[in-house]
């Protein structure tokens, strides 16, 4: 199986532009990632419950709700809450059936900790 990987990382927005730099050099990072501003955000966004969304949305395809209720052992209408803010900050994908797609087969997290 070819592996699609997502990269979520934490970068400033001038970091963030010299990858964009980079790229217009013909320098491209092929790996496709989502950037969070801060580690706070990224901490805010990704909870233990919708990180357990993600993992189960990894590799699964088109998910309904309901099932992916069942997967991760919870109701549907919090399963509902925390996929609906993966869908709007851009993590996730909803079809026009509702189904909720996770587009990777792999997902790494990286943030680091520098001495100030």
């Amino acid at each position: 199986m070819n592996e699609k990987m997502l990269t979520i990382d934490v970068a400033t927005l001038d970091e963030v532009k010299e990858r964009m730099k980079a790229a217009f050099k013909g320098k491209p990072d092929d790996t496709p990632r989502y950037t969070f501003t801060s580690r706070e955000s990224l901490l805010d966004t990704l909870t233990a419950r919708r990180w357990a969304l993600i993992e189960a949305l990894t590799g699964a395809g088109p998910t309904g709700v309901r099932e992916l209720a069942r997967r991760v052992s919870r109701d549907i209408k919090g399963v509902h809450t925390d996929a609906q803010v993966l869908v709007l900050c851009g993590l996730v994908n909803k079809a026009a059936d509702g189904k909720l797609h996770f587009p990777y087969n792999a997902v790494r997290v990286e943030f680091m900790a520098k001495a100030a």
